[in-house]
């Protein structure tokens, strides 16, 4: 398990640097983006967009996992289908091949003949970055690698990665919108039971580099197994004075934030862009609490931020069936899972978060924020 947390460690840098050097390349990033559609489309957006860096990381993580770990590999899925059109009509599976040649060839007729772009992006996906020190020697966790699968969002927030505003992160503040929120989420889970037990987050644009000026990642991970809690965060202290502080979407129903703000007052109440982002924001103790009343996200934003707030001693629980159950019984029963389907969806809706989300860092925030919140969904 120190071995495979080393090596998501490793190939979530090598995402992080493939999103970089897409952002970087702007006749490049004007080919990449290309709207989903039918059961693929996020409903929640009016546009959702498929990039070639989504499917490029992906299949790179895919790739680089299974080649270590070839009893894993028929069980690491991803957000994005691997299937491209370029400009031509013609329709491309996009895979990782042995060598960086052969990957810019394959690439290149994605990108309409575009070599320069094609060799760019194979050299990153090709390129290993420095050794990243996860701190795991000694680490035991009793699992075997093939009782476990993954999960993968290879840009969360792709909205904001594709509008690409440069927002200046303030130390101890959560950053509303901007580059910040797009994060790589590879997320390990128990086939048997859905529990999720591994998470890593790479965030790509974390800060710029003053002396050269181009943007620098940072990294985060937690395994949470049986008695084992592992992180790469401390846990964060109470804010001084007091009070819950709840991130939410800035087009969460009026009912719920009405609840809310009669709770922790309108100052507590602080709104982002990206899931997987809000999530984090509670695993550094930016926000108390994430809420979400739609069923608007799905396994692969959630299952690498869950395991993390479990190590941490939180979660993500399942809003609805929070809301149906007795007081006191947000337990293990409301945790959101990772290894079945929604029954009757279809496409991306199979893996969506249905009943809503709550992230957490403890249970009695939990319980303080789905007391207002029942009898108003």
């Amino acid at each position: 398990m120190a071995d495979l947390l080393r090596l998501l460690l490793r190939v979530a840098e090598k995402a992080a640097n493939v999103a970089r050097v897409c952002r970087q390349e702007a006749p490049l990033f004007q080919l990449l983006v290309q709207e989903k559609t039918g059961d693929d489309k996020n409903k929640k957006f009016v546009q959702d967009f498929k990039t070639l860096a989504d499917v490029v990381i992906q299949e790179m993580i895919r790739h680089d996992v299974g080649a270590q770990f070839p009893e894993m590999a028929n069980y690491i899925h991803g957000e994005e289908s691997n299937k491209f059109e370029n400009g031509l009509g013609e329709s491309v599976t996009v895979t990782v091949c042995d060598t960086e040649k052969e990957t810019a060839a394959l690439l290149a007729t994605v990108l309409d003949g575009d070599h320069t772009a094609a060799s760019l992006l194979a050299r990153a996906i090709h390129q290993d970055p420095a050794t990243i020190d996860a701190n795991t020697d000694g680490m035991t966790v009793p699992l075997s690698l093939s009782e476990l699968g993954i999960w993968i969002d290879p840009i969360d927030a792709t909205s904001q990665y594709i509008e690409g505003r440069e927002e200046v992160l303030e130390e101890g503040h959560l950053s509303p919108s901007g580059l910040h929120c797009a994060l790589v989420l590879i997320g390990v889970y128990l086939r048997s039971t859905g529990e999720p037990v591994m998470g890593v987050i790479n965030q790509p644009f974390n800060y710029k580099d003053p002396a050269g000026g181009g943007w620098r990642g940072k990294h985060f991970w937690g395994v949470s197994c049986g008695g084992i809690n592992a992180s790469s965060v401390p846990r964060p202290k109470d804010a001084p004075g007091g009070g819950l502080s709840v991130v939410l979407s800035s087009n969460e129903k009026q009912v719920v934030k009405e609840a809310l703000t009669s709770l922790c007052g309108p100052d507590k109440l602080m709104y982002a862009s990206g899931a997987g982002y809000k999530i984090l924001c509670v695993i550094q103790g930016l926000a108390d609490v994430y809420v979400l009343s739609e069923g608007s996200t799905f396994k692969w934003d959630s299952c690498a931020p869950h395991a993390l707030l479990r190590a941490l001693g939180g979660g993500v629980v399942d809003l609805t069936k929070c809301l149906q159950s007795s007081p006191g019984a947000q337990d293990q029963h409301t945790e959101l899972t990772y290894h079945q389907p929604y029954p009757g969806g279809r496409g991306a809706d199979r893996w969506a978060n249905h009943g809503g989300l709550v992230a957490y860092r403890d249970c009695s925030q939990l319980r303080s924020i789905i007391a207002p919140l029942k009898g108003k969904l």
